[in-house]
């Protein structure tokens, strides 16, 4: 590239009109020239060498150079190539042999810098250097992604995950390549630096500990996927409900849902307990958990009456049917007789309601039935027996699922007395009143 420079640099001097700029211009098309070079050679690594590569990876057995594909160790490989460039073409505009400039009489350095630019080289490969820091960054990281996933194939990493350890190793590499570039930019030894951070290091705690905190939250955040813009998140110490809708060294903004503003500290998102629904938006439903409670006083067995009723309602006609003969069936081998109703086996009204739930629920094309999907009874309490469903809505939109929970328990309330079974309710000033009007006619 001197060669290059020199070459330039003659063209414009045989001009009259560009004489005094053919050095800057000489520079700057040998520049021009140098990024171009090593556009192509990292072109043509990534295209050919790395492209082979990839291909021998995937006809390959094992996982693991699938993984380092998969974490583009390979792709960061290749910007070494012009980085290394760019390093030995940065002395082009400098004299030849790299003279000691404060060795050199005034007049030879006067004439030295009509043709050559002292400071150019020292800036190109400070650029370099700190290029191929950045790379080698990279390309570390990207094998510690590719270990750990490596790792997670083996049997160990249950009950042994690394990804901590990962992690820590991460921001100590972080740590010393932003120590190598001040030093590069500054031109001075890391060690030196080292040493006065670490005198440095109990104020700058004190000074930024709000910063640090955050910052180490940030990449805690990051590296484990726990929050991004747009995600719905609920943090009741906070009084924060609402999605996220900025995320600073800081501090995190969430919208809550009656339009306010609340500001978290980032590290309150690692030091505290909060829930992130995304994972509910990305499941594709969202849970509908709430029980009704029967009145104990209403559950019976059902009389002969009473599953001649059930049987005309075809939603749950063939169960009822399958049912009471299985249970005849038993009854007459047992030989007990019709009077022994404790021993006798029998349907009883609210096992048959729970029953209907399930095909009326399963029934509901608003209710996604390949996700969790219960009707339960619950521990009976001094509110009668709750019965609790536990399901899942095909559509997550707050209104719509609001309104299709609404839609099941307007029904179950409706449908409850067909199957003379009633809800719990606390007596109200209006049942103390009727009582009063009885006793007093008494």
């Amino acid at each position: 590239m001197k060669s290059v420079y020199q070459f330039f640099l003659e063209i414009f001097r045989r001009s009259e009109s560009l004489e005094f700029l053919s050095k800057p211009l000489a520079v700057f098309l040998v520049f021009i020239l140098i990024i171009l070079i090593a556009w192509l050679a990292h072109t043509i690594t990534r295209k050919i060498v790395v492209r082979i590569v990839h291909r021998i990876a995937r006809k390959t057995k094992t996982t693991w150079d699938d993984m380092l594909v998969r974490r583009k160790v390979f792709s960061g490989l290749a910007h070494l190539v012009p980085a290394l460039i760019l390093y030995y073409a940065s002395d082009f505009s400098s004299p030849p042999g790299q003279p000691e400039m404060s060795a050199l009489p005034p007049e030879m350095l006067e004439i030295l810098s009509r043709d050559y630019n002292f400071a150019l080289g020292g800036i190109l490969i400070k650029v370099a250097q700190i290029y191929m820091a950045g790379i080698v960054v990279y390309i570390v990281n990207a094998l510690l992604n590719a270990g750990n996933d490596i790792y997670n194939t083996t049997k160990y990493a249950y009950n042994r995950p690394i990804k901590g350890y990962i992690q820590l190793f991460k921001i100590l590499v972080f740590f010393m390549a932003g120590i190598l570039v001040v030093s590069i930019m500054l031109n001075k030894d890391p060690t030196v630096l080292l040493a006065g951070l670490g005198a440095m290091a109990a104020v700058l705690m004190l000074i930024f500990k709000d910063t640090i905190l955050g910052f180490v939250a940030s990449i805690q955040l990051s590296a484990n996927d726990m929050v991004k813009i747009g995600d719905w998140i609920e943090m009741p110490s906070r009084k924060a409900d609402g999605d996220v809708i900025d995320i600073s060294l800081n501090t995190i903004k969430v919208q809550n849902w009656d339009k306010t503003i609340s500001t978290i500290p980032t590290y309150a998102l690692v030091s505290e307990t909060f829930n992130n629904w995304e994972g509910m938006t990305a499941s594709g439903g969202r849970r509908i958990k709430r029980s009704i409670s029967i009145d104990m006083t209403s559950i019976k067995f059902c009389s002969r009456e009473l599953l001649q009723k059930f049987e005309k309602f075809g939603i749950i006609r063939d169960y009822v049917i399958e049912k009471q003969k299985e249970i005849e069936e038993f009854n007459k081998g047992k030989k007990i007789s019709e009077e022994d109703k404790i021993s006798r086996r029998s349907q009883t009204n609210i096992g048959i309601f729970r029953k209907y739930l399930e095909v009326y629920l399963h029934n509901n094309p608003k209710i996604n039935d390949k996700m969790t999907f219960l009707v339960r009874q619950l521990q009976p309490n001094e509110k009668g027996i709750p019965i609790e469903i536990y399901v899942f809505s095909k559509d997550i939109r707050w209104a719509n699922y609001e309104a299709i929970q609404a839609d099941i328990f307007d029904h179950i309330l409706a449908v409850l007395p067909e199957f003379e079974l009633r809800v719990f309710q606390a007596p109200s000033g209006e049942d103390i009143k009727t009582v009063a009007s009885l006793m007093k006619d008494v």
